[in-house]
């Protein structure tokens, strides 16, 4: 099936009719392409960890289309999970909460809590309500490629991935470029899973107090794993003194740095913006470019240690893992 435009109403209601009908659809959001499959059906789910080649026990993010959608799958709402959705729905935070009973198990990997996100992306709020029109309670959507392999942020990425069998609806590039910020708000203290676009400084400001870091009785999650988010090429973390002395890049080196290292080749070469909003939004579509050009190596230099770049060297150290 060819990439269907997402701004095509006649698209969204073939998409949503496929996924009432229990199939998958490549679905875009504002941080990555999903692989969507209804939540509400633990068959349908399945289907998810099938096609990406994910551990069953590896939870997925359910997509909603507000608070209410995601409330039916909640067995309790903390006021935490309340404040950062006032604040950030629609828009790129999974809240963790305890999973209601027979509610999304597949979709939640078994385990009793669950994690939901309400996109921003204007297609992805299309499909989501077109969906829910049919009976669709919520959509699943992890990032839609090989499990532990890339996230895509174009339509084409994510065709590449899973050939033409795929329906995936178009749109446009993804604007944040990375998976959402993840928090806790299954126990009483809030707890940051996963970093994202949102700086924890946000995320602690719309809480009204400190997030804790993650600790042994901390739930499982999306992307929580050491090793995630990786090219076929090796990745190597490099400090930027390190880097910009280096004097022989050999063959097959691809570098991703804000200036050009001297000896590095040009074809092989992208620059690293300093914007870190910039940066997260190009960072997987640079490691696609140099899968596809052949790299054997990507030598990245390594960001700022500075709040706003938490998402991004997150990324990077799974990556290079």
């Amino acid at each position: 099936m060819p990439i269907l435009r997402g701004d095509d109403p006649a698209a969204v209601a073939a998409a949503a009719r496929c996924l009432a009908d229990g199939g998958l659809v490549g679905m875009p959001t504002e941080t990555v392409y999903g692989l969507a499959a209804r939540a509400d059906d633990d068959r349908a789910a399945a289907g998810i960890f099938a096609a990406k080649g994910r551990p069953a026990d590896h939870p997925l993010i359910v997509h909603v289309t507000d608070v209410a959608a995601a409330r039916s799958f909640a067995a309790h709402w903390h006021d935490t999970a309340q404040r950062l959705a006032a604040a950030f729905w629609p828009g790129p935070v999974t809240l963790i909460v305890p999973r209601a009973a027979g509610r999304g198990s597949a979709a939640a990997g078994g385990h009793p809590t669950i994690g939901l996100r309400c996109p921003a992306h204007p297609v992805a709020q299309a499909l989501l309500h077109a969906a829910a029109a049919l009976g669709v309670a919520g959509v699943a959507a992890p990032s839609a490629n090989r499990f532990g392999r890339v996230s895509p942020t174009l339509a084409s990425h994510v065709a590449d991935e899973f050939g033409p069998a795929l329906l995936v609806l178009d749109g446009g590039p993804c604007a944040v470029g990375i998976e959402s910020s993840i928090v806790d708000c299954s126990r009483d203290e809030p707890v940051l899973l996963r970093p994202g676009l949102l700086t924890r400084e946000r995320l602690e400001a719309a809480l009204g107090r400190p997030l804790r870091e993650r600790d042994a009785d901390a739930p499982r999650s999306s992307g929580d794993l050491a090793s995630h988010y990786a090219p076929a090429a090796r990745v190597r973390l490099i400090a930027a003194d390190a880097l910009y002395r280096a004097d022989m890049f050999g063959a097959g080196v691809a570098v991703y740095s804000r200036s050009r290292p001297a000896g590095a080749d040009a074809a092989l070469w992208r620059a690293l913006p300093d914007d870190p909003a910039r940066a997260a939004q190009d960072l997987f579509a640079v490691l696609r470019a140099f899968d596809g050009a052949g790299a054997r190596e990507i030598w990245v230099e390594e960001p700022p240690d500075l709040p706003e770049w938490e998402g991004v060297r997150d990324r990077l150290r799974r990556a290079a893992a």
